[in-house]
């Protein structure tokens, strides 16, 4: 796919045909996501890729399996989100939070250090490490979509960071930002409306006019 093809493509799916995929495509996809910039340029970046499925239940213990009618409204309530978009894409995404890392074909976990509070910086810098992680994992993004395969993506709630560090076991000074879902995509898949947006709308030439 050419480079605009896979951005135009790219969307967060949640509805997985439960079958492993190939590893060496994994392989490519960590790769690229390697290649993206870094505070530092150390780069001290590591992925746990679980395919085992009795590792991915174990993993995944923490996240509700169900989500009723009235918790899934509290939700959208309490959020404060209004906007109908965005109210479509929450409907579909909350109640599939871990069907849709059961069923895709891997689950990885990228780790990054983080040396100080990341609640709590003292300053912008503080959070480099961060930002850098989020860069390579867009990278991941975007390859897992050109190899045709679909992705989706959760950031850990509560504490289930440290309940997935118990179970995979890695080291402290490290931190995951999310887990990450790959697999073959479902004929069924729901792909979420995206807000749409004018450009030149966004866009401030010499300041903010």
């Amino acid at each position: 796919m050419e480079f605009y093809d896979v951005v135009n493509a790219r969307r967060t799916i949640r509805d997985f045909k439960d079958e492993p995929i190939d590893m060496e495509a994994i392989k490519r996809i960590i790769a690229a996501g390697m290649k993206a910039p870094t505070n530092d340029h150390m780069r001290d970046w590591h992925f746990v890729v679980v395919n085992d499925k009795a590792v991915v239940r174990k993993l995944i213990n923490k996240i509700p399996k169900k989500v009723s009618d009235k918790r899934l409204e509290f939700i959208i309530k309490s959020w404060k989100l209004e906007d109908e978009c965005q109210q479509k894409s929450y409907y579909d995404a909350i109640p599939k939070q871990y069907q849709m890392l059961l069923n895709a074909g891997c689950v990885i976990i990228p780790v990054f250090k983080q040396e100080w509070d990341l609640l709590q910086p003292k300053d912008l810098s503080a959070l480099n490490r961060f930002a850098s992680i989020w860069c390579c994992i867009e990278n991941i993004f975007l390859a897992a979509t050109a190899e045709n395969y679909g992705y989706t993506l959760r950031i850990p709630l509560g504490n289930e960071q440290e309940y997935v560090k118990s179970v995979l076991n890695f080291p402290d000074e490290y931190i995951m930002p999310c887990y990450i879902g790959i697999g073959k995509i479902a004929e069924d898949a729901v792909y979420p409306e995206q807000k749409a947006y004018v450009l030149d709308d966004r866009i401030h030439m010499n300041g903010w006019k």
